[in-house]
């Protein structure tokens, strides 16, 4: 008799059109991975590869999931930038926190597992306090923080029993357009010969989008998998482990390209007087990833580089 074929699980990708959401429909859709996969997208949407939702209308999210009945919603829409959450704190609360509130409270009535995509930026980063624990108390520095910690607290209150809170740092890797990422845009600044002033003081882990998307469907994988009554952490967090400032990145995207940086001046100094203020520290401790048995290792910052930037090397 030929062997039974394992049924397919779906899974639905909120904010598809952006950043980490492109990459995790690549990783899903993977034949290997035996996924079905949906995205969800607004005004970069493309129908019917990437279905047109409004996550801040109730009926729509409503109609999303009865419609597509996945197994697991990882909800990457968010408004991530700290600046424009500043500059439209309205907006920011209706993507960040009303529509993840809806999208925790439909997943619960269904029994759909939930992936939160969260930030470091929870946690204060005052020097000398990281690494963060799933565990730390959280003190967001800034507004977009916070809009992101009530978002955690809508997933994690929202009677769900099946939820993750993923929390991770800046990102970068494959981008439509460099300003998608805040590390990508680097390369901007160093292509641009402007002469300017750089972050040399808070310390950035930057993590590539391809390795969150893996780490995204294993953690799926693994939840949907798990034993009746097994216990699984609600938080969890992934990150690589490469040290680097803002500035000492442009330096690093320069050496790669093969191109000077003698324009872009390190500031070493932090403007307590910002509008938005930055931590220094959020470093992610991946401690529950590691008890789970899921790999937490990362492409090498500078290999990733390299490989991306061939057409910049001299």
């Amino acid at each position: 008799m030929p062997s039974q074929v394992e049924a397919k699980r779906t899974a639905l990708i909120t904010g598809a059109t952006g950043q980490l959401g492109r990459q995790c429909m690549r990783v899903f859709s993977d034949p290997v991975a035996n996924w079905n996969v949906v995205g969800t997208g607004y005004s970069r949407a493309n129908p019917p590869a990437i279905l047109k939702v409004d996550l801040g209308n109730e009926k729509e999210v409503v109609e999303l999931l009865e419609d597509v009945k996945p197994d697991v919603v990882v909800h990457c829409a968010a408004e991530r930038f700290p600046d424009r959450c500043s500059a439209d704190p309205d907006g920011a609360k209706r993507l960040n926190v009303s529509a993840t509130t809806t999208l925790a409270r439909e997943c619960a009535a269904r029994n759909i597992l939930l992936i939160y995509i969260s930030t470091d930026y929870v946690f204060p980063g005052r020097p000398g306090e990281a690494p963060y624990e799933a565990s730390s108390a959280t003190s967001p520095p800034n507004f977009y923080g916070e809009t992101k910690l009530a978002g955690e607290e809508a997933v994690l209150g929202g009677g769900g029993k099946a939820v993750v809170v993923l929390r991770v740092p800046v990102l970068y890797g494959e981008v439509e357009q460099n300003k998608e990422s805040a590390v990508n845009v680097l390369l901007d600044n160093v292509v641009s010969g402007k002469k300017g002033e750089m972050d040399h003081w808070s310390v950035r882990y930057p993590t590539n989008t391809a390795d969150v998307a893996r780490v995204i469907k294993d953690i799926a994988e693994r939840y949907l998998d798990a034993k009746e009554g097994e216990e699984l952490p609600k938080i969890l967090q992934f990150t690589s482990e490469e040290r680097m400032t803002k500035y000492e990145i442009c330096k690093t995207l320069a050496e790669i390209a093969g191109l000077p940086c003698d324009h872009v001046i390190p500031n070493a100094e932090n403007d307590p007087n910002a509008a938005v203020q930055r931590p220094y520290d959020c470093h992610l401790s991946t401690k529950e990833l590691k008890n789970l048995g899921i790999d937490v290792s990362t492409v090498p910052f500078k290999d990733w580089w390299q490989r991306h930037m061939r057409a910049y090397k001299k």
